[in-house]
Formats: structure tokens, C-alpha cells, sequence
């Protein structure tokens, strides 16, 4: 289902469709994925910046691009975003929400109604390399024991929303890091992410 936009990487903007300020529901963004895909992360739906845009991670007070720049060690957030795509995708990461659709006001999770989710069926066949699913906050989190037992590893991860101030941003990192760190005794223990 997904169109080729390089040898590089997939990229479905069929799935994806503008929201309308005339309906109360909202669409999500498609998949940035490829077949070498070996770390997801999910959000929990695009805030309002983000699907006016049609961008990931569009508000620039979202830390997303510079957490994720970080473990890569390449400065993601200062590139324009047709360009942090491709080089994401480099890396082996790809980007997803747990959400297709939902009514929501505003950009919180807290907010949203009539959720409905994603078909995560099709994961195994589109990234046969994946292992890793990571959950960008407590709403998209809550999807983790049904990937866990699909067999993927799965870390539920600090919101990099700027609504979620609890964590420096520091300390968001040293809990991102678990992304890439695959040897579990080496892991710190997670802080409560309340």
C-alpha cells in the first residue's frame, strides 16, 4: 500500500488526508516507514500545528527532532522537514501514530474522543526488520502491551510535547536513549512519566 518515493524509503501521503475545518474529525498522518525500518515510534495523534502543516512534529517548542537528532547524532530539527524524512529514515527510524482518526479540540491528549486506531497489521510485512517500538507519552503507551506481545520490544517514552514539563530535557534523552540501547542491563530504571 505504500508508494515508493525513493529506493530509499516509503512514504503513504495516500493515507493521508487534510482535516477540514467544516468536520469534526480529524485525519492522521501516514506512515514514514521502509522495509528496513528497525525502530518505530508511535505518537499518540498529531496536535493541530502538526496536521495544519502536515508535518510530524511540527510545533517548534516540540522536542521530538532534537531528541531523536540526538541519537542518531545528527541535527535533525535544523533541517526543513522534507529533508529530516529521508535522513530519519537513514537511520532506520520511522514514524507512526497509534491514532488514524479522532475528534478532538485543541492539541491534547486529554481531548481527544471517538478514537479510532491505526491497523498496525500490515507493520510485520512492510518492516519485516522491526524490533523496537517506541511510544512518544502515556496516550500512545497505552498501546504497548498489544506490540509487546506481537513480539516487538517496547519502550514507553517522556512525552517530547512541550504541554509534558515534568523532565529537563536531559532527562527526557537519558530515557530516549533506551531506543538504541539494546542491551536491557543496561538500562536505567524509567522514571514515572506522570
Amino acid at each position: 500500500m505504500c508508494a515508493s518515493m525513493s529506493p530509499l524509503f516509503y512514504y503513504n501521503r495516500r493515507m493521508s488526508n487534510p482535516a477540514s475545518t467544516s468536520s469534526p474529525l480529524l485525519v492522521g498522518l501516514a506512515p514514514v516507514i521502509a522495509a528496513d525500518t528497525r525502530i518505530l515510534i508511535l505518537g499518540s495523534f498529531p496536535g493541530a500545528q502538526s496536521l495544519a502543516a502536515q508535518q510530524y512534529y511540527a510545533h517548534p517548542r516540540n522536542a521530538f527532532w532534537k531528541l531523536v537528532g540526538a541519537l542518531v547524532g545528527e541535527d535533525l530539527y535544523g533541517l526543513p522537514y522534507d529533508q529530516r524524512l529521508p535522513r530519519l529514515l537513514a537511520h532506520r527510524f520511522g514514524l507512526w501514530d497509534v491514532l488514524a482518526a479522532c475528534e478532538r479540540e485543541g492539541s491534547l491528549d486529554s481531548a481527544i474522543r471517538k478514537p479510532a486506531a491505526n491497523d498496525f497489521d500490515r507493520l510485520r510485512h512492510l518492516c519485516p526488520q522491526l524490533e523496537t517500538v517506541g511510544f512518544n507519552g502515556q496516550a500512545s503507551g497505552k498501546f504497548a502491551p498489544q506490540f509487546e506481545q506481537a513480539g516487538y520490544r517496547t519502550v514507553v517514552l517522556p512525552s517530547s510535547s512541550p504541554a509534558y514539563m515534568a523532565m529537563t530535557f536531559e532527562q527526557k534523552l537519558a530515557v530516549w536513549r533506551q531506543l538504541v540501547d539494546t542491551n536491557p542491563n543496561a538500562l536505567p530504571p524509567q522514571p514515572a512519566l506522570f
